[in-house]
């Protein structure tokens, strides 16, 4: 299947990781997060769906 296109997400940091627990912070780091509204996109598969749901308060989410 070469042509299979793989789906992914763009994952954008809206709210500051500061003052939040530190498994919160490791998660927006772990996703490729730097600062405020950096976006990044990436696969989507369960294990980067599971820290973004962890942070879903801190990020915004759209399907690419």
């Amino acid at each position: 299947m070469a042509g299979k296109k793989k789906k992914q997400i763009k994952v954008t940091l809206v709210r500051s990781p500061i003052g939040f627990q530190p498994r919160h912070r490791e998660c927006v780091r772990g996703l490729g997060l730097r600062r405020m509204h950096h976006t990044v996109v990436l696969e989507d598969t369960p294990s980067i769906r599971g820290m973004v749901n962890k942070i879903d308060y801190m990020v915004r989410v759209e399907e690419v």
